[in-house]
This record gives C-alpha cells, structure tokens and sequence, in this order.
C-alpha cells in the first residue's frame, strides 16, 4: 500500500472514530427519561438507567450495524457483485424461519438455540442462492440481485403463511422490522459474536480481496476457493441471524456501507474493512437515533428508517453505474 493511500486510510479511520464517538454520547443522551446524576423523581437513577438501558441499546446498534455492513462486503466478495446483500439475498428471510421453526416446535428456547437454528437455516439459504447466482450470465450483473429479490421474497412469504396459519404475525412483524426500543441488559450480548466476525473478516481479508477477481484467477494464486466461501457464508449466516433474533431485519446497511466505502478508498479489503465496520455502525446508530427524534418522545424504528434510505441509495448506485458505464 502506497503511504499517500495509507495516509488516506488513517485520516478516514480517524474522521469516521470521532464521528462514531459523538453518535454514541449522543445516542446515550437521546432518551424519554431525562438524564440526572441524582435520579428524576419516580424515575430510573442514572447509573442503572445507563447500565440497563441506553448503553446497551447503543452498543448494540454499533455491534449490529459493523457486523452486518461486513456481512455485506463478504456477500458481495462471494458473489462477484455489489448489489447484493443479506436481506436482499434471502439470507435474513431464511434466519426469520428459522426463528419461526424453534417458535413451533420449543416455544420455550433461549436466545442461544434460537440463534443456533437461525444461523443453520440462514446457512442453507444463502448457499441455495449462491449455487443458483453463479449460474445466472455473468455479462448480466443486475440479474443477480434481482434474483436475490425474489428469491427474498418466495422465503419471506413461505414465512408469512406459516405465521399466518399459526397466529404468529405479530411475532413475525417484530422480526422483519428492526429496532432497538426492546434491548435491555441481558438482552443483547450475543451481537458480541460481531466482534468475531469482524476480526476473522480482518485476518482473511487478503484472500477475499483475491477470491474478487474470480474462481479460476482465485484458485491459480493458491486460493482454497471452497474452503473460503465454506467461512464466507458462515460468517455472512452467523451475522444475518444474531440480527433477526436480537433486534430484527435492519435492510440495506450491508449494500450501502460496502459501496461507499469502495467508491471512497478502492476494493482492497486489507486497508478498507475496518473503514465498513465503521462506516455500519455509524448508519446504523445514527439512523436510530434519528428515529427516536422524528417524533419524539415516540419512535420510528430503525428497519423503517433504513427501509427509506437504502432503496434510494441503491438506486442512486445502479443509476451512478449506467453513467459511468
């Protein structure tokens, strides 16, 4: 790497830091209880209202938001495409059926199976969407996420019957549209597993920056390509499914981030990573606290905010491509 480029890289990584950290005491501020060392009368004192509360609710949005926007970079590295991600690819519809299944049949579980199952039924459906991708003409790039598209939707709607038949929609609605109001202390910790999934990303980031260039060139440079899509995919799946069973469907944060940040500082995934984990985790946070402050003291949840940013965003990209084309 160049050091004009690694320059670059340490003054993005340093803007996005401060940016991030002004979100967080902002998001630990933003609140329907006002803040006082002492305690507001008949409310929550401050340090268990920070403890249970607010740091959880704004740690989890950091750990979601950079996992899934690196869920997304690992998407697209295996797809050979930018406009696809998890939500878009079936891998969250696959995650909530999962959920819906331990529903069903353990209706008592923990979060822990209900993430175990998740994590296997979105494994599942993001490897039928790669097998059936990589066979779509490779001149047509938009086929693969409209394809993704509707493959998202057949699974979504398979789940919507089901919840249908059996009376659990308003269950459903709670999964496929994500916020942060119900995370407390106790309730969370599993987004942890982001910090993992980041970490790993980081150490193969070299061979996911190779395994872009294609199957054949990939494997000619002494790539396992199978045995990196075998770790791509779970970590994509892991990612999706902690998501859906904590906070619920947050959509596009793992197509906007990827492609920001590649426009910005270029595709080798050695420098750019830690530049999306921030990047997601700055959209998402900031996108809920923009939620609760729409309409305050009420909320609009983050999938919701997201569901408004992301479409426009990915338009703006296919229309950015045909110009440059």
């Amino acid at each position: 790497m160049s050091a004009k480029l690694e320059t670059h890289h340490r003054r993005a990584m340093i803007g996005a830091g401060l940016c991030l950290a002004l979100l967080v005491v902002l998001s630990l501020a933003i609140g329907v209880q006002e803040l006082s060392l002492s305690g507001t009368e008949g409310g929550m004192p401050f340090g268990d209202l920070m403890a249970i509360s607010r740091l959880p609710r704004t740690l989890a949005a950091v750990l979601c938001g950079a996992g899934l926007a690196v869920a997304g970079q690992i998407m697209q590295t295996l797809t050979r495409n930018r406009f696809v991600e998890p939500s878009t690819a079936g891998t969250a519809q696959s995650a909530a059926l999962g959920i819906l299944i331990v529903t069903l049949f353990l209706p008592a579980a923990g979060l822990g199976v209900k993430a175990l199952v998740a994590s296997g039924c979105a494994l599942i459906g993001t490897a039928l969407f790669l097998a059936t991708a990589h066979r779509l003409p490779p001149e047509q790039p938009h086929l693969v996420p409209l394809f993704g598209l509707v493959y998202g939707g057949v699974v979504g709607a398979a789940v919507t019957y089901v919840a249908w038949q059996t009376d659990l929609l308003q269950y459903l609605d709670i999964w496929t549209n994500g916020e942060f109001s119900g995370v407390l202390k106790g309730r969370y910790e599993l987004l942890f597993v982001a910090f993992v999934i980041v970490g790993v990303a980081t150490v193969i980031a070299d061979r996911l920056t190779i395994m872009a260039l294609g199957k054949d060139q990939a494997t000619s440079l002494g790539i396992d390509y199978r045995r990196m899509t075998q770790i791509g995919l779970v970590l994509v799946s892991v990612m999706s499914a902690l998501s859906v069973v904590v906070v619920g469907l947050i959509p596009f944060v793992g197509l906007v981030v990827p492609n920001l940040i590649s426009r910005l500082s270029g595709d080798n995934l050695r420098g750019t990573l830690p530049l999306v984990a921030l990047g997601g985790a700055i959209l998402v946070l900031a996108s809920d606290i923009a939620g609760r402050v729409m309409r305050f003291p009420y909320e609009i949840p983050v999938g919701t905010v997201m569901g408004v940013i992301g479409p426009a965003v990915f338009l703006w990209f296919i229309l950015r491509e045909r110009r440059d084309a």
